[in-house]
């Protein structure tokens, strides 16, 4: 089968996005590749494509049930057969799998990397045609990665035990170059064709806040999204059940999310949320991977997640229909202190030596480094995330916070020197607050005790706020001035290039927001009115920064706003009928498509992007039953509107129109509105029941469909 009739045949798609065809085609060549593209940019097709066009069966190596079920769910729903094996089927389904695998019943088969060294698999395995083995989530298989899983280094073992080798394609959402290195390595990928499509994701905004009031914070945001849908991450099992308890209070749709809760209300609460039935999902990392929910809007991070790559994975959950997503962080100073916790108190793998422990949690501290820059960097947010994934763009992106915010360039060196000097004086052996409690005279009995009291810097920043200081000092650790030890109680030590600051051989220049220019406004009495102003400049900026990137809904679309809202209750009946998620059936994406285009008949109903061939014989003349009546009624909405014409001559509209609708009758215009007799009721009962389409029954009475409609639920034959 040709690639581009697969691809509008099951996928509904007219032609690939950006990276996909080069991956296709160098997959169907029969090379190794690695994929990197970020979340939403249509990894799966890249090897689900080559699948269907390949003589024989495709593995794909996935890490959690909750992806399988979804990219399952979703190829039966595109009429490709796909299976998955792993712990959620009893033994006997699982048997019956393979036996149904082995009689060539499937394309595609998931399945987890600890299921790859069972002898009945390994035997299937053998016995089989096994065209490619496709890696998803790869970064698992890396030490260096967010997310490391030693089950993945099994998967070259299985591999090798093949009697033929099979293509190999992995693909991931976030890796810097050396993750990418180690996974060439590991996964033993042979000459592999690399293809990194850019992790800029446009339609989302970055922003870092350092709220005094957490929950305060994320209510406020809440308060009229009733109708979006997002997830609020926490680092905490804890934090989880305390934010969702405190969101339902106060009367928000939330459920929670977290490896505490059994495996039933797990899964219940999961379902609620995809279902759309709670639009909040409070949640730990443990949510998330492989959740193709396409309607998410925003993405909170209630704690900062411990590095970069889970940050942008779990953010990028956001705007994957390529509609304008948020992404926010609430950050303190609490964070970096559970972060570190976590890092050093993580759950020991057996499988692993003293010495790879070590390793993996000396880069662990790293990584939760750079993320915490992150949170205090007054640069373009999005520069900083693509430069740490390697890439170099501008240092403005007009849609991030710190974009968005008023900043001026202060020179600050005399700041840095007290703090510096402060740092050395105390002999580098203490953490940040110590610092700046002596850099602001603390009497606290620690500091006492220490004899810091008696330091030249003691209480030479009296007079600034502690947060500035912080801001400085971090500021300070950003350009490499000073850096803060991974050890179990960090401290903050001079680095070589501080001495060129104490002998002023440098200027320090750093951005601080133009409303906080003088250090007495910092903790202004008015600064929750300068907030709110700050957060509605910024939404409108962002706004328009979406609407400059192409991605708002175009004017037509927002005027059908009323018909996707019906198209939408439309695909959740039938979700909930199939009891699958909503977006299996169709995405938002692909709802607001047929907004723009109302296709009345099968081949416009192709033209929609998202539609296929299996799902136009499922769906088809469902949704465009929908669509002919909303355009029906909106003709008889129009008519209605137009009698207007005719209100300079009688003030009484309603006798206006009155008229006016006789008038169209007698003129055999308006059969519409023609009274309907008992024969004529009968018939339309006896046309309902014989199953005959709306559309259909329609032109049989010279009515509209919306007529037609109207009069079944009077006559209560149609809910």
């Amino acid at each position: 089968m040709e690639k581009l009739s697969a691809l509008k045949k099951y996928f509904g798609y007219d032609s690939f996005v950006t990276g996909q065809e080069d991956l296709v085609d160098h997959i169907l060549n029969g090379i190794d590749t690695l994929g990197v593209m970020p979340t939403g940019a249509g990894k799966s097709i890249c090897y689900q494509l080559p699948a269907l066009i390949f003589d024989g069966i495709t593995l794909v190596i996935s890490p959690l049930i909750s992806l399988m079920k979804d990219q399952v769910y979703s190829l039966n729903q595109a009429g490709i057969s796909a299976a998955y094996l792993n712990s959620s089927l009893s033994y006997g389904q699982y048997v019956k799998a393979l036996q149904n695998a082995a009689g060539n019943m499937y394309k595609i088969i998931y399945i987890a990397p600890e299921r790859l060294q069972t002898q009945e698999f390994i035997s299937f395995a053998q016995s089989m045609k096994i065209a490619m083995v496709a890696i998803d989530e790869a970064h698992c298989v890396s030490q260096w990665g967010q997310d490391f899983r030693p089950s993945y280094l099994k998967v070259t073992q299985f591999i090798d035990s093949l009697s033929t080798r099979p293509v190999v394609s992995a693909f991931t959402a976030t890796a810097t170059s050396k993750v990418c290195d180690d996974i060439v390595v590991k996964l033993k990928l042979k000459t592999p064709h690399i293809l990194t499509t850019g992790f800029d994701r446009k339609n989302l905004y970055f922003s870092v806040t350092k709220p005094k009031d957490k929950l305060a914070e994320l209510k406020q945001y809440l308060k009229g999204r009733e109708n979006r849908y997002g997830i609020v991450y926490c680092s905490t099992r804890k934090a989880v059940d305390e934010v969702c308890a405190r969101l339902i209070s106060s009367g928000f749709n939330a459920t929670k999310y977290h490896a505490g809760l059994s495996e039933k209300e797990r899964r219940e609460n999961q379902d609620s949320f995809i279902y759309d039935n709670a639009n909040i999902m409070v949640a730990t990392n443990a949510f998330g991977m492989g959740i193709d929910k396409s309607n998410v809007s925003f993405v909170i991070h209630y704690n900062m997640p411990k590095n970069m790559e889970s940050y942008y994975q779990e953010a990028g959950r956001a705007g994957r229909d390529g509609e304008p997503a948020e992404c926010l962080l609430f950050y303190s100073g609490q964070d970096v202190i559970t972060n570190q916790f976590l890092i050093e108190n993580a759950g020991e793998n057996e499988e692993l030596d003293a010495e790879t422990i070590a390793a993996v949690k000396e880069k662990d501290r790293q990584l939760l480094k750079l993320m915490t820059f992150y949170c205090h960097t007054n640069d373009c947010l999005r520069e900083y995330i693509l430069n740490y994934f390697g890439e170099r763009p501008s240092n403005y992106c007009g849609n991030c916070s710190n974009c968005g915010s008023n900043f001026e360039e202060m020179d600050v060196t005399e700041e840095a020197q007290k703090i510096l000097s402060c740092i050395k004086r105390s002999g580098e052996r203490f953490g940040i607050k110590m610092i700046v409690d002596i850099l602001r005279g603390s009497k606290n009995q620690k500091l006492i005790s220490n004899k810091l009291n008696l330091l030249t810097t003691y209480a030479i920043m009296a007079e600034y706020p502690e947060s500035k200081i912080r801001d400085i000092l971090n500021f300070l650790a950003l350009q490499g001035f000073v850096e803060v030890t991974n050890s179990e109680y960090p401290v903050v030590r001079l680095k070589a290039s501080a001495s060129k600051v104490l002998l002023a051989e440098c200027r320090v220049k750093m951005k601080i927001l133009k409303q906080y220019k003088q250090y007495d406004e910092y903790i202004d009495e008015n600064e929750d009115k300068k907030e709110k102003q700050t957060k509605t400049e910024k939404m409108s900026r962002q706004a328009k920064q979406a609407s400059r990137s192409g991605k708002t809904r175009g004017k037509d679309e927002k005027s059908n706003e009323e018909l996707f809202e019906r198209l939408r209750l439309l695909r959740n009946r039938i979700a909930a009928d199939q009891r699958v998620p909503a977006y299996i059936v169709f995405s938002d994406a692909t709802l607001w498509d047929m907004c723009r285009k109302l296709p009345v008949n099968h081949t416009e109903f192709m033209d929609v992007n998202g539609v296929g061939q299996a799902k136009l014989e499922k769906y088809g003349e469902l949704f465009i039953e929908e669509i002919r009546a909303y355009t029906d009624e909106n003709e008889e909405k129009q008519i209605k509107h137009s009698s207007t014409d005719f209100s300079d001559q009688e003030n009484d509209s309603k006798n206006v129109f009155r008229q006016y609708k006789e008038r169209l009758i007698s003129q055999g215009k308006l059969s519409a509105y023609n009274a309907w007799s008992k024969e004529e009721d009968e018939k339309l009962r006896t046309e309902y029941e014989q199953n005959i389409s709306i559309s259909e029954i329609s032109q049989l009475h010279g009515r509209t469909s919306g007529s037609i409609r109207s009069r079944l639920k009077k006559l209560e034959i149609l809910e």
